[in-house]
């Protein structure tokens, strides 16, 4: 993975001129002043750990799976946020850690947790590092060094129980070896999130992960029904059964937790049989608004399909929008994805031509117009290929990022023109693109994209912006996250969402399981052990 960017760097593009010149006209984005960094050059903070603990910690693991070299060390800086590239970019690497380990067992993790105790060293879980809210970024304050506790050799498959139609992994396994694993079995997860190909199962858990065929298949913290966590005070080893009354439930507590109150080192999945068929369409709306209230119908009448997602006005015509999908003389309107997959009979008995026609009927009801279907690789093409876009965007001066809430359907108009509102205050003239992405009954999720042009201080820019966002989105009624998670980007917006006495309880849970503060310092809550 591309150490200042996003995936392979083999699949980097530039953009054309005609595509740039529009930039400058529009926005009046201009060439950054001076070359992105090289991975060489970008500057590091002196290893803080004494090689006494080196020596520690590799009597752990192994001396070959502790890493200290200035490239081991850079890839295992930050996540891939916007305000994450552009320091990489910039050279700046001090969030550095000072060595990388990789444990290759639930004992080793447990090991190295009381290791890290003893020594005061932060403990920084990395799955994937596709973190886009600051979810990698400890605090070292208090502690005596960091080291990012990479998850890659956990990376197993441990058993499948297709009587219970379950299935039990290791936090690193990457979401596509997980699907292939799977298929050998005639099984999927259905989890596809943009970050599919990076990702790990670990990692989608710890951020409360949803993927685009979330109606179908339900958001991964849906799926999971067991966890073993290693943290300094013990071990947890939770769910016993796919549902109890036995009190709270605690997969709650590490869902979304990322790797505050632990390290996930097992997880126990709930799959499905994979799809024979899958086929994905078009449908036009008027407007955003008529749009919201098919998909909201189709929430609460059913059926669902497995995808459905609507773009708004701005979206539409920048990115889904073609000539023969606009009447003549008219405008785009609003598009949405809407995607089957299944088996010829679901288990339901329907069969996907019926739950098309069903869902079909309803859209039809409210408005709706079939523009026609769409591969459904072409479209996954088209989301993977997405963050190879926004590097292309940062190297040309601009400043391109995403940011999502959810609410209840009443409350999702107010909390759409807040956060739109805030932005084009805060920019000034920028690009705002959304798009409804997940749907429930009781409400759904708005994804935001948002282009601007570079400041001479981009980060700042940005910040000054997000912080503003997140605030209208508090006060809107609107959650600060619906599957990024809070990181510490959102970390004091989550504490404004919680109240002081959920933050409480949250600081409570942290001193009981980890009372050096060691885990992910910073991140989640304000708690430094």
């Amino acid at each position: 993975m591309s150490w200042s960017g996003w995936g392979d760097p083999a699949q980097s593009r530039e953009l054309p001129d005609s595509v740039l010149k529009l930039l400058h006209d529009l926005l009046g984005v201009r060439p950054p002043a001076a070359p992105a960094a090289t991975l060489e050059s970008v500057r590091l903070p002196p290893v803080a750990l004494p090689e006494p603990v080196l020596r520690a910690l590799a009597g752990v693991v192994g001396e070959e799976h502790v890493l200290t070299s200035h490239e081991d060390r850079v890839r295992h800086t930050r996540g891939k946020s916007t305000p994450d590239l552009l320091r990489m970019r910039a050279g700046d690497g001090s969030d550095a850690p000072d060595a990388v380990v990789l444990p290759g067992s639930h004992e080793e993790v447990a090991a190295l947790l009381r290791l890290c105790t003893g020594e005061r060293i932060a403990v920084v879980p990395f799955g994937g590092g596709t973190s886009v809210v600051g979810g990698l970024q400890a605090s070292r304050a208090g502690c005596t060094g960091v080291i990012a506790l990479d998850l890659g050799r956990l990376d197993r498959l441990r058993s499948v129980d297709a009587e219970s139609m379950t299935a039990e992994f290791e936090p690193g396994v990457r979401a596509p070896d997980a699907e292939r694993l799977l298929a050998a079995h005639g099984l999927t997860l259905g989890h596809v999130p943009q970050s599919f190909e990076y990702a790990t199962l670990g990692g989608f858990a710890a951020a409360r992960s949803s993927g685009q065929a979330s109606a179908g298949y339900g958001r991964f913290d849906d799926m999971v029904v067991g966890l073993t966590v290693a943290t300094p005070s013990g071990d947890l080893n939770l769910g016993r059964a796919p549902k109890s009354a036995a009190g709270p439930d605690l997969r709650q507590l590490v869902l979304g937790s990322e790797g505050v109150f632990g390290v996930i080192t097992s997880l126990r999945l709930r799959v499905r049989r994979a799809p024979a068929q899958r086929l994905y369409e078009r449908w036009r709306f008027a407007s955003f608004a008529a749009g919201g209230a098919a998909l909201r119908a189709i929430a609460q009448e059913g059926p669902l399909p497995a995808v459905i997602r609507l773009s708004d006005e701005t979206e539409t015509m920048v990115g889904l929008a073609k000539p023969e999908t606009i009447e003549p003389g008219g405008e785009a309107g609003c598009l949405a994805i809407v995607g089957y997959e299944g088996r010829p009979v679901t288990e339901r008995g329907i069969t996907l031509a019926a739950r098309r026609d069903a869902v079909a009927a309803v859209l039809e009801r409210m408005g709706g117009e079939p523009v026609g279907e769409v591969p459904g690789e072409e479209w996954e093409r088209g989301r993977f290929s997405a963050p190879y876009l926004r590097d292309a965007l940062l190297a040309a001066g601009a400043t391109v990022e995403t940011l999502e809430t959810a609410g209840f359907w009443a409350d999702l108009p107010r909390l759409y023109d807040a956060v739109r509102l805030t932005l084009l205050a805060e920019l000034g003239s920028p690009l705002v693109m959304c798009h409804i992405s997940h749907v429930y009954e009781t409400g759904a999720s708005l994804y935001f994209t948002v282009v601007t042009a570079q400041e001479d201080d981009p980060v700042a820019q940005w910040e000054r912006a997000k912080a503003a966002v997140n605030t209208a989105i508090i006060e809107a009624g609107g959650t600060i996250t619906h599957h990024h998670g809070v990181g510490r980007d959102h970390r004091d917006a989550y504490a404004a969402e919680l109240g002081p006495v959920g933050v409480a309880v949250l600081e409570a849970i942290k001193s009981r399981l980890d009372p050096a503060g060691i885990l992910n310092p910073g991140v989640l809550i304000r708690h430094s052990g």
